[in-house]
């Protein structure tokens, strides 16, 4: 089983309605380390990618990711835009004229979009950061692709990942962005770049099931 381009145009649109649904949840845990507004700046770049996606669901899976990251990057303010737009634009690098993905591509799309963002955020594992989800959702995804898992056991799975990993964000001291001049008061909240990041795996898995 592969993922198909219909399904990535429709985990976009899934995107979209979480983080509509989410968008005071996400903006309340912004409001305890950081700005206050990832919540209304995911809901406002999510919902220009959805304006956009019928006018190119046509195209092939690398356009479809690369003009998402596009519009993330013109439309989401703070560091959100530049973080969540470099990751699509990476991962579209992957996955150009492709029509649908085996689970190593959508393995190798992840990775490379999640290199993206640690290349451009300069974060670590640890830092309390979005990477503290997608490096293990990568690496999950790389496990159940040699273990030779089924596309919908490894999402699954890596979705289990990503809740764990948005969850030790809580334990962990903010070490980038605007959290980390919090010091150690930044302790006991989780990140609300890294719970994004666990909605668009659950918004993937979803699609994928469809």
């Amino acid at each position: 089983m592969s993922l198909t381009k219909n399904q990535i145009v429709n985990w976009l649109y899934r995107c979209g309605k979480i983080f509509t649904s989410e968008c005071d949840f996400l903006t309340g845990l912004d409001r305890e380390i950081g700005d206050a507004d990832h919540g209304l700046n995911m809901h406002r770049g999510f919902s220009k990618v959805v304006e956009k996606l019928p006018s190119i669901a046509n195209k092939d899976i690398g356009f479809i990711l690369k003009n998402t990251g596009m519009v993330l990057l013109s439309n989401v303010g703070g560091a959100s835009g530049p973080l969540f737009g470099t990751f699509f634009i990476r991962a579209a690098q992957v996955t150009q004229a492709h029509q649908s993905l085996m689970l190593n591509e959508l393995y190798q799309m992840i990775s490379e979009g999640a290199d993206g963002v640690i290349n451009r955020g300069k974060a670590e594992p640890g830092d309390k950061t979005m990477c503290d989800v997608w490096l293990p959702v990568a690496e999950s995804l790389k496990q159940s692709s040699e273990q030779n898992l089924s596309l919908l056991a490894a999402l699954d799975t890596a979705c289990q990942v990503a809740e764990q990993a948005a969850q030790s964000t809580i334990t962990m001291q903010a070490r980038k962005g605007r959290a980390s001049y919090l010091g150690e008061r930044s302790i006991g909240h989780q990140d609300p770049g890294a719970t994004s990041v666990l909605f668009m795996m659950q918004m993937l898995a979803a699609a994928a099931r469809e």
